[in-house]
């Protein structure tokens, strides 16, 4: 029963109240939780005590049909009659308050008549089949969801099983979770008569979930508020101060956030471009936290400029025009309208600094940017009745299109979790991600993953438990280790090894943040208890020759001294139409390099004088070249590409494999080409082999080259 809140009205320190400057169009949620009896009214009209919802709700939806607000009403007030809160008052203030939260947000009148109803199920004799009767289905699966979140207990022992529902009913309708955040918004204003841990124990609770849920449903006028409820309960002190700072704040005669809206309503006046200009004041915990960042605050430092205009379009007009008249601070810049937010959230986000060193942070957002920001997912709407048809499926389920990504990987890992315990751990590690990045796959597709996610994560968001086979990455075209932090904006291309029998490496978990990530990769250990198996031996290094001499054959090489033997030097194996020189050594042979050898370099350092060199014209001559070839380490890869450079027609005269480092492997071939055409059809081969990366002339010195 959600009763447990107290009188709206008895003196507590938990309620955040500061000075305010003007007046401002943001959605006022602290003067809700005073809808208390209202009225009372006949039963065939409207009652009066819903007056306040139906205001709000009809700012939002002028044609709306009322009817069912009032049928709700009268079945709710009806079946709490006689039912009291702790503080006296009757029970149906409660609903009332809550709906009229939702109201203000712009819920629609179908969540507003869940609401009223959201507690007659568990409270009361109301049945859900009679709720589904006389409302319908839509209302019955709302109102059946909040009254399963209504069960709550929030004890540590019942915290993991109980949010694991929690999650469900959440992501099969995500108005469920926004009658839940109301009703915890509501019963955080009232809490002041409550024993002190009692009120830490749900404002803990409040803080590691519920806020986090808040954030990620894009509901920022209920996160800020319940962020600020919880501030003053678990850190009186500091909640104190800040206020305190925030009073002497607006007591000043002047301040400089109101001089820079004013000279930048000119500015945009001059430019032609209609916009409106407010000052957002900074709620409790925002101010705190960027006094911790900088220390002294400055005037502006308590506010930032809302600046709203009718067309994307405009966004980007108005941040040209305060970046040319204002000197703009570079590295505050953040373009939201091109890459929303995981929560909806759209917004230019920039700073500019005045001629006398006072620093303004400026939001820039279109009229339905702002609604959405302050409302997240309550303001667009009813997602399943777009022409008045509902669309539940046989078994109850739905698929919102209004669902952020994050929380359909939620759901999709909370059904992996092999138990309760390893959902509620891996539920708060995401939770405690404040911040969510967009990486890119080359085919243009997107990813979203918490900050700090590495391409291991990247790696089971986009392919689930076929992730198993993921040998590598490239990260915005070179290549990177599967533990590679990824950056907003990061393009990644995953490198998938063919073997069905691909394993997850045990050190992955380390790499991993996700919880799509590392649930697969426990729940592979946990059903191989032997572990991952370990690799097939690498060869020692070896040699394999094609013929009796592993010296190189003579060059088609062409120099300028006469009588001199001509071979090609077996360091950089150069073959037409390579760029070549070639310098004497002894016994009157002359080597030839490629230019770019590093042997070359050292010669020209040592006084050694090149000698003119050419490629001759004859076409049937063979040629040496030694290749190095880059890959993942995996089971028969050097066979896989013995066969390929065979089927090329190519010799091999010597082979060598370094021992793995980190997952990769090194080969050195020093092959036999019947002729200098086939190399680039050879190195394509290579690469084509699975889990080889990379394969490139050599430029130093090959083992087992002779």
């Amino acid at each position: 029963m959600s009763a447990e809140a107290t009188n709206p009205a008895t003196p507590g320190p938990i309620t955040p109240e500061a000075p305010r400057r003007r007046a401002r169009p943001r959605i006022d949620l602290r003067r809700l939780g005073r809808a208390a009896l209202l009225g009372s009214a006949t039963r065939d009209r409207l009652p009066d005590a819903i007056g306040h919802v139906v205001e709000a709700h009809r700012a939002h939806y002028p044609d709306s049909d009322l009817e069912p607000l009032r049928r709700a009403y009268v079945l709710a007030e009806s079946s709490h009659r006689g039912q009291m809160r702790k503080s006296g008052e009757p029970y149906i203030t409660h609903p009332l308050a809550v709906t009229l939260i939702l109201a203000e947000l712009g819920a629609e009148a179908t969540t507003l008549t869940a609401s009223l109803l959201h507690d007659t199920v568990e409270d009361t004799d109301v049945t859900l089949d009679q709720v589904r009767s006389e409302f319908g289905e839509e209302v019955a699966y709302l109102v059946d969801g909040v009254t399963k979140l209504e069960k709550v207990d929030y004890g540590a022992a019942a915290e993991p099983e109980t949010f694991r529902k929690m999650l469900v009913a959440t992501g099969n309708d995500v108005r469920v979770m926004s009658i839940k955040l109301a009703d915890r918004l509501h019963n955080m204003r009232t809490l002041g008569v409550m024993r002190q841990e009692k009120q830490e124990r749900i404002a803990k609770v409040t803080r590691d979930v519920l806020i986090p849920l808040a954030e990620r449903l894009g509901v920022q006028a209920l996160k800020t508020e319940l962020e600020d409820l919880v501030f003053a309960i678990l850190h009186p002190e500091e909640y104190k101060q800040t206020r305190e700072l925030i009073a002497a704040n607006a007591a000043r005669a002047e301040h400089p956030l109101d001089e820079i809206a004013e000279e930048v309503r000119g500015v945009l006046r001059e430019a032609g471009i209609t916009a409106e200009v407010l000052i957002r004041p900074r709620h409790f915990v925002s101010v705190h936290r960027v006094r911790r960042k900088r220390g002294e605050l400055r005037g502006a430092d308590f506010g930032r400029l809302l600046v709203l205009v009718s067309e994307d379009a405009d966004c980007y007009g108005v941040l040209g025009e305060l970046h040319t008249c204002f000197t703009p601070v570079v590295s505050e810049f953040k373009d939201f309208i091109a890459v929303p937010k995981f929560n909806l959230y759209q917004s230019l986000h920039t700073a500019v600094a005045r001629a006398d060193g006072e620093v303004a942070e400026v939001l820039i957002r279109t009229h339905q940017m702002h609604k959405v920001a302050e409302a997240g997912v309550v303001a667009l709407g009813n997602p399943y009745t777009p022409s008045g048809e509902e669309h539940l499926d046989t078994v109850g389920e739905r698929s919102d299109p209004t669902r952020p990504g994050w929380l359909s990987r939620l759901l999709d890992w909370q059904q992996s979790a092999p138990d309760a315990d390893t959902f509620w751990s891996t539920l708060r590690e995401d939770l405690a991600q404040d911040r969510e990045i967009t990486v890119f796959r080359p085919d243009g597709g997107t990813i979203g993953l918490p900050a700090g996610a590495s391409c291991i994560d990247a790696a089971y968001a986009q392919y689930g438990e076929d992730a198993h086979a993921c040998i590598g990455a490239r990260v915005n075209g070179r290549l990177a280790a599967l533990g590679t932090v990824l950056a907003d904006g990061d393009t990644v291309q995953l490198l998938m090894d063919q073997d069905a029998a691909s394993e997850p490496s045990l050190d992955w978990l380390d790499h991993a943040k996700t919880p799509a990530a590392r649930i697969a990769i426990r729940r592979w250990l946990t059903a191989h208890p032997e572990g991952p198996r370990a690799p097939e031996p690498e060869p020692e290094p070896r040699a394999a020759y094609s013929g009796p001499s592993a010296r190189p054959a003579a060059a088609n090489a062409v120099v300028d001294q006469p009588g001199a033997t001509v071979r090609l030097a077996g360091c950089c194996t150069p073959v037409p139409p390579d760029e070549i020189t070639a310098f004497a050594v002894r016994g009157g042979v002359v080597t030839v390099h490629r230019v770019e050898c590093s042997g070359v370099a050292r010669m020209k350092a040592a006084g050694r004088p090149e000698i003119g060199v050419r490629w001759a014209d004859a076409e049937t001559a063979e040629y040496r070249v030694t290749l190095i070839a880059e890959s993942f380490s995996r089971p028969h890869l050097l066979a896989d590409l013995t066969e390929a450079i065979a089927l090329e027609g190519v010799a091999i005269i010597s082979a060598t494999v370094d021992p793995p480092d980190q997952g990769r492997v090194r080969h050195t071939y020093t092959l036999q080409l019947p002729d200098a055409d086939r190399l680039q059809n050879l190195m394509r081969a290579m690469r084509n082999v699975p889990g080889v990366y990379d394969v490139d002339r050599a430029r130093h010195a090959a083992a087992g080259a002779h």
